[in-house]
């Protein structure tokens, strides 16, 4: 851009402090405009020999500055590429870690129906198993009764016997 033939015209001014006021918009570095001021001092207008060579001097040196502001754009360009790529890798290992920490609640959530499950089979063996007893001690205890019984009548009729023979011998 800076060797070339550009039409581009830069029109600056000094104001009363001699500081350079940019009049077309273009940002120039304090270096640049310290460079511009040179040749009003007294060793810059000996160096001043023919105004074609300032002027090429002078646009090598906007075109110099223009570049490096150029390449600090690209620079900050690039910098916020790469933190939105940061921000982009750390979005994704969120998310990630996101769907590792649902996974792992998924599974503790399914192993704990599965250990409900588990203990309501054992309960309604349990269950079963309490009822046959129940069933079993309940039969034991009907044929206990009925022996009972049994005894009852035999020791009854047998008392009955022996008190009517005592009876008949003391009539």
């Amino acid at each position: 851009m800076g060797g070339g033939g550009s039409t581009r015209r830069v029109t600056f001014e000094a104001d009363e402090n001699e500081n350079i006021t940019v009049v077309k918009g273009v940002r120039l570095s304090d270096s640049v405009i310290d460079r511009m001021k040179e040749p009003s001092s007294p060793s810059g207008r000996q160096h001043r020999g023919s105004g074609a060579v300032n002027d090429e001097e002078l646009k090598k040196r906007i075109a110099e500055e223009l570049a490096l502001e150029r390449a600090r754009r690209d620079s900050e360009a690039q910098k916020r590429r790469l933190f939105g790529k940061l921000l982009e890798r750390e979005r994704i290992s969120s998310n990630e870690h996101l769907t590792r920490a649902i996974l792992r609640e998924r599974a503790a959530t399914e192993e704990e129906r599965q250990r409900a499950q588990r203990f309501a089979r054992q309960l309604e063996e349990k269950d079963r198993e309490l009822k046959k007893h129940d069933a079993y001690y309940k039969e034991q205890l009907a044929r206990l009764e009925e022996r009972s019984a049994q005894f009852y009548k035999v020791t009854t009729e047998q008392y009955q016997k022996a008190a009517d023979e005592v009876s008949a011998r003391f009539k």
